[in-house]
């Protein structure tokens, strides 16, 4: 699973989520920092309206939460996700040793590489290079 640093740090770099069924997250408020939740078409629901996309939690009876805005949600994507999101810059993932990645893309040509223990952290610093190069075109 992807770090919670890296996972912050795409949002705050720009990356968007759109919540669909088997998405994890976390919420980004004081009492929440060990849970991990998921989007269920049971569970929770993503709601869209005018002013935004709300969480909806569904029969929840442990906790008073009914909702969350999506801002208040820390999006955890997958190494799929991340990968798909890469696009066709991606050209492999490699194991190093027992516990680190590399993720090789081509960016303009050129062959970069970013290393990380967690193979979605490998890809999730690959996504901040191609993000911060989108920002500054």
């Amino acid at each position: 699973m992807i770090s919670i640093d890296c996972a912050r740090a795409l949002a705050v770099a720009g990356l968007r989520w759109r919540p669909v069924s088997g998405d994890a997250f976390r919420i980004e408020r004081a009492g929440f920092e060990s849970d991990v939740f998921t989007v269920n078409d049971m569970t929770i629901e993503p709601h869209e309206f005018d002013t935004g996309t709300i969480l909806g939690f569904n029969g929840t009876t442990e906790w008073a939460l009914d909702s969350l805005a999506l801002e208040d949600a820390l999006w955890l994507p997958r190494e799929d996700q991340l990968r798909a999101l890469l696009r066709n810059t991606f050209r492999s993932l490699h194991r190093l040793e027992e516990s680190s990645h590399r993720v090789l893309v081509e960016i303009h040509g050129a062959t970069e590489s970013f290393d990380a223990d967690e193979a979605a952290d490998a890809y999730g610093l690959a996504l901040l290079r191609l993000i911060g190069l989108s920002a500054d075109a």
